[in-house]
């Protein structure tokens, strides 16, 4: 449960961060049922970290402390680097049936640069890439690129690759990966059989997550989230069932971390000194660009 009683499902967080470097949480607020989103995010600051939210199906309108406001729509996404310091509120309404579905990924900034001035990149899902594969597969770019064809989302310190992929039945498909970059799968549709050099696979139980080790040959199904141990390709290979997954990688940043909510630093004293700005009223710096 998050922001004034959102109901979502956390596949990573403050608890795996040695582990995602340079990623820090990622949340699948995808749900059916209106009550379990409308409350949304109302008003909270960030710091330090850059807010990446994909929607799949529904909206969500932002508003923030300097006057910006605008919706996310279906396909669209708005990567938010919050750096010294922002205020705002998300507020999810879903499609004309109640349905919601989106992903929030957090992701650390350098210590260089997170007192950098704040800004947003709303991209609509027109301005994302789409490419359609002879062997059926399809790939939306957020960031990164396949072949000549490049995302919208450039940069960014980390180097991230943000795809969302589908792979249809019955095929064997191969994907490249920076060497030294931390990988990580979460499958959002169908069944799929991923790379076997796997470090570890997680996947919901109960009303949490909890770690497995992933049995050779297993395929997997939604909500499971799949973290690569280091490597230059990853496979995926299906049977009867298409899967569609969200493939994101980047560099791992290997600074200190001082977390707290919605505010990741790097010293306690940094942390302590955002809270108490943001008490006393001095937490905002820049404008938004």
């Amino acid at each position: 449960m998050e922001g004034a009683g959102v109901k979502l499902k956390r596949a990573f967080g403050f608890n795996d961060r040695p582990l995602f470097d340079p990623f820090l949480l990622l949340d699948d607020f995808r749900s059916s049922n209106p009550a379990d989103y409308r409350k949304g995010f109302p008003w909270h600051p960030h710091r330090g970290i850059e807010t990446i939210t994909y929607m799949l199906q529904g909206n969500v309108e932002h508003t923030d402390s300097l006057g910006n406001r605008g919706v996310i729509t279906a396909g669209a996404v708005q990567w938010m680097t919050s750096g010294s310091g922002i205020i705002h509120q998300e507020m999810p309404y879903g499609d004309s049936q109640g349905v919601m579905g989106g992903f929030q990924l957090w992701a650390n900034l350098p210590a260089s640069q997170k007192m950098n001035p704040p800004r947003y990149r709303d991209i609509t899902a027109m301005q994302i890439p789409k490419l359609h594969l002879e062997n059926g597969v399809e790939i939306h770019i957020i960031s990164g690129s396949i072949g000549d064809t490049q995302g919208p989302v450039d940069d960014i310190a980390i180097d991230p690759e943000y795809l969302d992929i589908t792979v249809p039945s019955g095929i064997s498909w191969t994907h490249r990966i920076s060497n030294g970059h931390t990988a990580f799968a979460y499958i959002i549709a169908g069944k799929g059989l991923f790379s076997e050099d796997t470090d570890e696979s997680f996947s919901s139980e109960n009303n949490g997550f909890s770690s497995f080790k992933k049995k050779r040959g297993e395929f997997l199904e939604n909500e499971t989230l799949i973290l690569f141990s280091d490597g230059d390709s990853i496979t995926i290979t299906t049977k009867e069932d298409p899967v569609r997954f969200l493939l994101i990688s980047g560099k791992p940043l290997n600074e200190p971390i001082a977390w707290s909510g919605p505010i990741v630093m790097n010293t306690q004293t940094e942390l302590h000194t955002a809270f108490e700005e943001y008490q006393n009223g001095t937490f905002l710096q820049h404008a938004v660009e």
